[in-house]
Order: structure tokens, then sequence, then C-alpha cells
């Protein structure tokens, strides 16, 4: 005997929608519900892209950057709740205006991701005999001053509430040589050491604190760096500034060249989900760590140093243009390192 279809009432229908699409989410929605964060360096690159999940899960995010013009633009794209101050790191004042204004604003401060660095001029990048002091020095003020400014103030305002977390981009750079300049190499070890310092004096008070060491992530920080500077840098158009999305998607091809890790590319994106996991509570035992994204680049030996990381780059860019047709009748072609 056929027994009768039964009806589904149009309500339950909408609630089976509904579950659906709960089903559909994320183990973990919005992981980071009702937390106060602070993302220096937020306007692009790994910044823009930890501001955009951070938000995407919740928390109320403030942009700071000397990039007023980005960081503002990225603030009025999201949500009210994220919004931008302008801040140079390595200013104590402008350190304290930012974290004093965040907890004026929110009362609280529960997440410092120290993103803000700079690699320098690659015009100045040396040998270390010869290496630029003022240059040097600039390094330094940005990416562990400002750092280390940075855990300070944000240890004031998390202290009395018995909690927090501070997050700092490091870099491979920090962990072995040979991948980056002097003064760029001894100021990501000098935030892989600050951490651990500094994770052994907050911990009473329920602060954690960690760093993350990425491997080549195809930022206009990394793109610029790897741009030449003599003149094959009018002849390839390759201008300073935002990269267009040819000079990213080349880096991120050299890199993946370079990588332990065959397949995948490493992006912001990846960065900000390690940065997401410390700052949440999947990480609450997690402290003094360095947290190192690298598809086992620094577990090898295939290490050909920064210089010789242009030198290849700029190979690969003088045989595409014999590939496109060289009317001299010769090959520019450098030798394969």
């Amino acid at each position: 005997m056929t027994m009768p279809a039964q009806v589904i009432p149009d309500k339950t229908l909408q609630g089976l929608h509904v579950l659906g699409r709960e089903n559909n989410s994320s183990p973990h929605p919005r992981r980071l519900e009702g937390k106060i964060a602070i993302v220096t360096g937020g306007a692009r690159g790994i910044g823009e892209a930890t501001v955009r999940l951070f938000a995407r899960h919740g928390a109320k995010v403030v942009i700071a950057d000397v990039e007023d013009t980005l960081g503002t633009a990225l603030a009025n794209s999201l949500s009210p709740c994220v919004t931008f101050v302008h801040c140079d790191v390595s200013l104590e004042e402008d350190i304290e205006n930012l974290i004093s204004s965040t907890v004026s604003r929110y009362g609280r401060l529960d997440i410092l991701f120290n993103n803000a660095g700079v690699l320098g001029n690659q015009k100045k990048h040396k040998s270390i005999v010869d290496f630029d002091v003022d240059e040097f020095d600039n390094i330094m003020r940005v990416n562990v001053r400002g750092m280390a400014l940075g855990i300070k103030h944000a240890a004031r305002a998390m202290i009395p509430r018995g909690g927090g977390c501070i997050i700092s981009t490091a870099s491979v750079a920090g962990v072995m040589g040979g991948l980056g300049p002097h003064a760029y190499t001894a100021s990501k070890h000098a935030i892989v050491g600050l951490t651990k310092n500094a994770a052994c004096e907050l911990g009473r008070y329920g602060i954690r604190v960690n760093c993350i060491s990425p491997f080549g992530v195809a930022t206009p920080m990394l793109v610029n760096a790897w741009r030449s500077h003599d003149d094959e840098e009018e002849e390839t158009g390759f201008n300073f500034g935002i990269p267009c999305q040819q000079e990213t998607e080349k880096t991120e091809e050299f890199v993946r060249g370079l990588a332990n890790l065959k397949g995948p590319t490493l992006r912001a994106k990846d960065i900000a989900e390690a940065a997401l996991y410390l700052a949440g509570d999947e990480s609450k035992y997690v402290s003094g760590h360095n947290l190192v994204v690298d598809g086992g680049v620094t577990t090898s030996r295939n290490c050909v140093g920064f210089k010789g990381w242009r030198e290849r780059l700029h190979c690969d860019r003088r045989r595409q243009r014999n590939r496109a047709g060289n009317s001299l009748g010769f090959s520019l072609d450098m030798v394969e390192l």
C-alpha cells in the first residue's frame, strides 16, 4: 500500500534552508566574536588580509598604518566595526595614541597584531663589510622598535584586564641565515627573541605573545624588493608602488620554484589564517611560539640566499624577453644558479 506524500509547511522548509546554510558554514564561525583587535601595517599585504579575516570573524578591527589613503579606503569598504588610525610604529607617541584611542572607543584591547615592517632600500643592501649604517638603523627602528613599542603599550592596556593576545610578524629570515639582507635578518631574529622574552614576563597576567614567520608571500613589499634597480626596470615597465597582477603572479611563480613544498602557493590570506589561529581560543595555551609558515623551507638545505633569489628573478625576466624575440640576435640568458 502506497503511503500518501506528506506536505511540508512553508515555515518548515524555510527552517531547513536556514539549517542547511548553517551546516555549510565554517565549523568555527565568527571565532573572534566581540573581540577588539589592532592590526599595524593593516592597509595592504598580510595586514589587509588579516583585517578582512578578523572582521569576518566578528572582531572590531582598528587598521593602523602610514598609508592613509589605502587604510581609509579599506576601512570604508568593510563594516562600520573597522576603523583607521594613522600610525608610524617607530614613534612612541603614535603607538600610545593608537592604543589609548582604541581603549577609549571600545573599552579594552584584546588582540594586537604587530605586522608593520620594512625590508629597506634595496640599493643599500650590500655586503656586511660596507652596509649602510643609516639604512640599518631605519630598518631596526621600524621592525624592532615598532614591535617593542607595540608590546609595551598593548601590555599596559591588557594587564589590568588579566589577559590578551599579542602577535608579531617575523620571517623565515629570523629562523635561518642567508634568506634576507643583513639588517632585515637581524631585525627578524630580534622579533623572535623578544617574542619569547615578552611571553615569559606577560604569561603571569594571562597575556599570550607569539609570532609568525612566513616564507615568501607576494605582498607589495616583496614584489617591490625584487624589482630591478637598473635600466632593465624601465625596459620591463616595472614601477614602484602597488604591483600589477602580472608582477604578483610572476613573484608567486618564482617563489613556488624555490619552495620545498610543491603544489600550494603561499599567499597573504594563509598568514592571516595563522594569525586568526593565534588570536583565537583554539590557541589558548600557545605562548612564546614562533609559528613558521614556510612549507618546510627552513628544514631543508635548498638555500640560495637573498642575493641569489634576486639574480634568479632577473635571469627569468631576461629569458622571458628572449622568448618574445631578440632583434639583436643574441641571448641575454644568465647562467642558472
